[in-house]
């Protein structure tokens, strides 16, 4: 096992507020569905552009780590979800 990250983890965007501002402007006017829609979209063209596997499972690792660390999995429960 690599013991050293294969993704950045330092801060790589030259302009991280343009970003956030692109970010939420891709946004404007969609409702909650349509939002996930286009996140997913985003999601699996910039994997095509990554294209390396191990990179995109530290990714999403790492994105679960502090999707929890911001909100304990108790409070992740989707009510939405059937059964």
């Amino acid at each position: 096992m690599n013991i050293l990250p294969l993704m950045q983890l330092r801060q790589n965007l030259d302009d991280f507020e343009a970003f956030y501002s692109m970010l939420d402007d891709s946004h404007a006017g969609l409702d909650p569905a349509r939002r996930r829609i286009l996140d997913s979209q985003v999601v699996l063209l910039l994997a095509n552009q990554i294209g390396d596997m191990a990179v995109l499972r530290e990714v999403f690792a790492l994105a679960r780590v502090k999707l929890d660390m911001i909100r304990p999995a108790s409070e992740n429960a989707d009510s939405s979800r059937p059964g």
